[in-house]
């Protein structure tokens, strides 16, 4: 177990090296971030990783681990990773992509992209942040003991305890999937030869390859 603390503990090195190197690659370009949803899906993805990779190493040290096993916690530091690392560079890769890739100059509404973006990242936060105050809550309820030595509460109490966070689990992944649905509509309308893409709001940027 310590040793395998201590290899999840070293493993913050390379992980934040990756995030460290990805924002300084974008450092150039930070004044396109008002204009550029694309680049701000980057950019907030980098950072979410810098994020889940520093938690995860520090769930591995046995103190937090014994509080954060089994729990919601685990659930919250899974999807920071996978909803707003994995998904959301992936996100703005594929927005990056679908133009080149159909020969388009941009992407048929930037006004759309930048819709979700917002409903990426206020979904992705309800959903991960609800899940950290559970696992807290729960880890808290099943190591509390009476003077007696017997459980303060049930394992049912927990559950009753943590219905509040699922509902903001529920409405945190629900805008995050309507944006995807807003995602899905947008590359179709792109990859229509008969359909125009959409006029740029004032001061908007082409993308992040202009």
């Amino acid at each position: 177990q310590s040793l395998g603390m201590v290899m999840s503990i070293i493993l913050l090195a390379p992980s934040w090296g990756g995030m460290i190197n990805g924002m300084m690659t974008l450092s150039g370009a930070w004044h396109k971030l008002r204009t550029d949803p694309i680049l701000r899906f980057m950019v907030v993805s980098l950072s979410f990783y810098g994020m889940s990779t520093f938690e995860g190493p520090m769930m591995s040290i046995k103190t937090v681990n014994a509080l954060s096993h089994y729990t919601d916690w685990t659930i919250g530091h899974v999807h920071s990773g996978a909803l707003g690392w994995v998904a959301m560079i992936s996100i703005g890769c594929i927005y990056h992509l679908i133009p080149v890739l159909f020969g388009k100059e941009r992407m048929y509404s930037t006004a759309l992209i930048n819709t979700h973006f917002w409903m990426s990242t206020i979904g992705t936060v309800l959903y991960i942040a609800s899940m950290w105050v559970n696992g807290i809550l729960q880890g808290l309820m099943w190591r509390a003991y009476n003077d007696d030595g017997t459980l303060t509460y049930t394992f049912v109490e927990s559950v009753a305890a943590s219905y509040p966070g699922y509902l903001v689990r529920l409405a945190g992944g629900a805008i995050f999937f309507g944006g995807m649905l807003i995602m899905a509509y947008n590359v179709y309308m792109t990859t229509r030869k008969d359909v125009a893409a959409q006029p740029l709001p004032a001061g908007a940027a082409q993308g992040s390859h202009a």
